[in-house]
Order: C-alpha cells, then sequence, then structure tokens
C-alpha cells in the first residue's frame, strides 16, 4: 500500500499566478494563510473561509480588541475584506461558529516598507505584552526601547493594539538602522 503524499507547497501547486479559494479547516486556517502569505509572489488573491472571529482579527484596526500580529501580518502583504458571513445553518452538518468569507489581494509592494524579520520581531515583542507600553514591551528586542520608538517618531507610551502598521514599520526600521 502506498503511503500518501505529503503537502506540497504553494510553489508546487502549478504554474503562477493562482488563486486560491478555499473553506478552510477552522484549526489549521491561521497556519495556511501565514504560510501563503510568505509565497505571495506567486498568488494573485486568496478568497478564503474562516470561523467569524479569526475574519474579525483579519480585517481589524487598531485600537480594536481583536487587532493583534494576525492583522498586522494580513494587511502589511494584502488588502483584506470580509466579504460576507455564514450561518452555520448554511452547512450540513451545521458547525457551533458563524463563517466569513474573506478577500486578500497582495499588494504590489508591503504597505510601508519594514524588513519583514524585524517587522515581525518587533510586533511579536509588542502584543507578547500587549496591556503594556511599547517602552515596556519592545525591551524584548532594543535596550533602549525610549530611544528606539523616539528614533521611529513613535510614542512609546503606546499600548501594542492602538500602534499602527505604519508605525511598527517605522520601528522596524529604526531597529534595523541602529
Amino acid at each position: 500500500q502506498a503511503s500518501p503524499r505529503p503537502a506540497e507547497p504553494v510553489h508546487a501547486a502549478g504554474p503562477a499566478p493562482r488563486h486560491i479559494v478555499a473553506n478552510l479547516p477552522y484549526n489549521i486556517s491561521t497556519a495556511l494563510l501565514l504560510n501563503w502569505l510568505d509565497a505571495l509572489d506567486a498568488i494573485t488573491g486568496m478568497t478564503l473561509m474562516f470561523q467569524k472571529e479569526v475574519a474579525a482579527r483579519l480585517t481589524a484596526a487598531p485600537g480594536t480588541k481583536a487587532y493583534g500580529r494576525l492583522s498586522i501580518a494580513a494587511q502589511w502583504r494584502c488588502e483584506v475584506r470580509a466579504l460576507f458571513d455564514l450561518p452555520p445553518s448554511a452547512f450540513v452538518p451545521p458547525p457551533k461558529v458563524t463563517s466569513t468569507v474573506v478577500s486578500l489581494t497582495p499588494r504590489g509592494s508591503p504597505l510601508f516598507p519594514a524588513d519583514s524579520k524585524r517587522l515581525f520581531e518587533i510586533v511579536a515583542a509588542a502584543f507578547n505584552q500587549r496591556r503594556k507600553m511599547l517602552r515596556s514591551s519592545l525591551r524584548a528586542v532594543h535596550a533602549d526601547p525610549v530611544a528606539l520608538c523616539h528614533a521611529a517618531g513613535v510614542d512609546s507610551r503606546r499600548r501594542a493594539d492602538n500602534a499602527t502598521i505604519e508605525e511598527y514599520c517605522a520601528i522596524a526600521r529604526a531597529l534595523e538602522s541602529r
């Protein structure tokens, strides 16, 4: 009996460009999306169904409870729009959650310039201590986070969920230049 083939990376799914349309298994939807965000050079767009709460995180604005790492990762690289909700009754058997179809259209270049590794290092440090001010949470990435924020033109008293993508990119560029 032949063993099942391992999942192929997106670049092995046929010639580019690709548009991914999927009703994702909710338990791995975020991991799949993050992998696809790293392969956007071969993707023209994605139309994906998520659990409503995950879709809210993808489309969240700064200052909202749902805003976080996933919001920044998706919105920095793509234009993200929630298209419509589907109630549990639309499926057989019905799930226990409402679903949302989301459109992700890759940007020609990221929303603001920044090194992705540095950006996500900053974002991870900030959201690991979400309720603390950046001057505290960014100690994990820089010895003097107040000076780092000042160099980026960002108020170090801001909290992770109130800083914009543009501000995170500015902090990443300031960290890169040090």
